[in-house]
């Protein structure tokens, strides 16, 4: 019989440690290789996914002029409970330095450092109107047309060849009024400008500024934008807004600010529910200011009961949620409300 070899038992167990260590090895690089294979493939995934289009708006046609490119999707303006810091004018980079609409860039910017904000604004207005732009100048452009209509129009000095604003000599008995109506706008937008705090306190022999008008303005239902112009051609500014729900989709076509139909929170009666609403209801929905419209043209003709108004709930503002009325932000309603003239402001409603 073989004589039986005597092992240490501390030398067994070393033997075993080392073989589960070497399993545990194979099992850990088996995995990771797996790993790796499945993220690869994840990665090559995701690389081949297309960028979404972005859809051409028709503009449509208006007696003002709108753009020859309609305004782009915009990200909706989130309600402020905050004043929030005037945000940058942005810097027009031309792209092309031998392109007209650049050439016309270039000058206005060059305007701007000089001063001379009506031509720098006639050049700009003419580029967005008249000349193709990709999409970051037209962006650009309409910003830099809004932020220096904060010093041609709404600021309390007229500007050296402006034809659209001018001064008055205000004469014994005139009233605000009178004066707004013959300049076809709202002695508001007059009051504003000039920091007049109450209409009865005009002076004569006082000199203020007056703006020649009337507004207009254009909607674009699938960018939710309006776009406000002094005169039949000249850009201001743009508003985000929110339109008739599906079923209910606020009607292409022109419009007219109906005279006497300015209205600051009148009673109004739900339709669906019946409800009566007063101004002092702390439910009102219709915001700040009403201004109701009488179609004209188009699939507007002959409606009525629509309007631009303020609303209670901001967060619609961007989206279908109204029954066919235009809602603003409350704020920028009073604005559009100080504005808009009845009887001569037109609304154009396009796709």
């Amino acid at each position: 019989m073989a004589k039986y070899r005597y092992r240490p038992y501390r030398s067994r167990r070393v033997r075993n440690r080392n073989v589960a260590y070497l399993a545990l090895a194979v099992v850990v690089i088996i995995t990771g290789v797996l790993f790796l294979k499945r993220l690869r493939s994840d990665e090559q995934a995701i690389g081949s996914a297309g960028e979404p289009d972005v859809g051409v708006i028709d503009a449509g046609t208006a007696d003002f002029e709108p753009p020859l490119q309609s305004p782009q999707p915009m990200p909706v303006r989130k309600p402020e409970t905050e004043p929030q810091p005037e945000p940058a004018t942005p810097v027009i980079e031309p792209d092309d330095t031998d392109n007209p609409a650049a050439q016309l860039i270039s000058e206005a910017q060059q305007d701007i450092k000089a001063g001379r904000i009506i031509a720098a604004r006639d050049k700009l207005n003419h580029v967005l109107l008249s000349v193709p732009l990709t999409f970051n100048q037209q962006q650009a452009v309409k910003a830099q047309l809004a932020n220096l209509s904060k010093k041609w129009l709404f600021s309390r000095d007229p500007y050296a060849g402006d034809t659209f604003t001018g001064t008055y000599k205000v004469q014994p008995g005139d009233l605000l009024s009178q004066i707004a109506k013959q300049h076809k706008v709202p002695y508001e937008i007059l009051m504003n400008i000039n920091n007049i705090k109450r209409p009865e306190n005009l002076r004569a022999g006082e000199i203020i500024k007056v703006i020649n008008g009337p507004f207009h303005a254009i909607i674009y239902r699938s960018t939710f934008t309006l776009d406000l112009y002094l005169g039949n051609k000249t850009y201001v500014k743009s508003y985000k807004v929110g339109l008739g729900e599906q079923g209910l989709e606020t009607p292409t076509g022109k419009w007219r600010v109906k005279t006497g139909g300015k209205l600051i929170k009148p009673t109004w009666t739900d339709p669906t529910t019946g409800r009566t609403y007063n101004g002092d209801d702390p439910d009102y929905p219709l915001g700040s200011r009403w201004i109701a419209l009488d179609g004209i043209e188009g699939n507007a003709k002959g409606r009525t009961g629509f309007a631009i108004h303020g609303t209670k709930e901001p967060e619609t503002i961007g989206t279908r949620s109204s029954r066919g009325c235009i809602r603003l932000l409350n704020g920028e309603a009073i604005e559009i409300y100080n504005l808009l003239e009845p009887g001569l402001s037109e609304v154009r409603v396009v796709d």
